[in-house]
């Protein structure tokens, strides 16, 4: 069977390319295509234990079952570094979830989960600082595996929603390169009471930058570096 390998960030840059197909025989695990890929390119081995695998954009464990024609996508660590409502006017505006490479906006958020019976609001912004990690840091780049940073996106807000009963969460994103003081990440969560909306917006921030496929470069006077490989 053929499947299609894809690509990013620390791997895009040191395999030298975006994608490629890999045959393997029928039956054959994520595992099985990790093992033959890492004696194809050596960098696969040297960063093993230190990326997840998606298989046709889902997170995938290295026992999972490959199919003739899956796509297997090697995810980097990320750059960390319909849910139900007590509105009784109407059903939630439609979810606001955006990767984009141009400037982000906060209003566009607010306006989609404000309501009638939202009492508190809670917004956070990322912007690119300075210093980061004891790095001089001169401009960051973002990469994603678009399609798939979109789902997960928008899963988290079906999650953090169910959990958090009431609140309503948006949010967008940016991708490509970053000066400093530009804004990365904008978030609104809105709620019937306060606690709920903080609660919401804190959910939607710590668990985008674990499980979705946004990765970030920072680039400073010694050098660049991805953030999240570690050692």
């Amino acid at each position: 069977m053929k499947i299609q390998v894809l690509y990013f960030a620390v791997f895009r840059e040191r395999i030298g390319r975006d994608e490629e197909e890999l045959e393997l025989a029928a039956g054959a695990t994520v595992r099985d295509a990790i093992d033959t890929l890492a004696t194809r390119h050596p960098a696969i081995g040297v960063l093993r234990g230190k990326f997840r695998c998606a298989v046709n954009q889902d997170f995938m464990d290295d026992e999972g079952a490959l199919a003739d024609g899956d796509e297997l996508a090697l995810i980097p660590p990320v750059a960390g570094g319909a849910g139900t409502s007590t509105d009784p006017i109407g059903p939630p505006p439609p979810r606001h979830v955006q990767l984009l490479a141009t400037p982000l906006s906060l209003d566009r958020c607010l306006a989609a989960v404000g309501g009638p019976g939202m009492g508190g609001v809670v917004t956070f912004t990322g912007m690119v600082r300075r210093h980061s990690r004891g790095v001089v840091v001169d401009h960051l780049e973002y990469e994603a595996y678009g399609t798939m940073a979109v789902r997960e996106m928008l899963r988290l807000c079906d999650e953090i929603e169910a959990e958090v009963i009431g609140a309503r969460v948006a949010v967008e994103h940016r991708v490509g390169r970053l000066a400093i003081g530009d804004i990365a990440v904008v978030i609104a969560a809105a709620a019937p009471h306060r606690a709920e909306a903080f609660t919401a917006c804190r959910a939607m921030i710590d668990r985008l930058k674990d499980r979705v496929p946004i990765w970030k470069k920072e680039v400073g006077e010694d050098g660049a570096e991805w953030v999240g490989l570690g050692p």
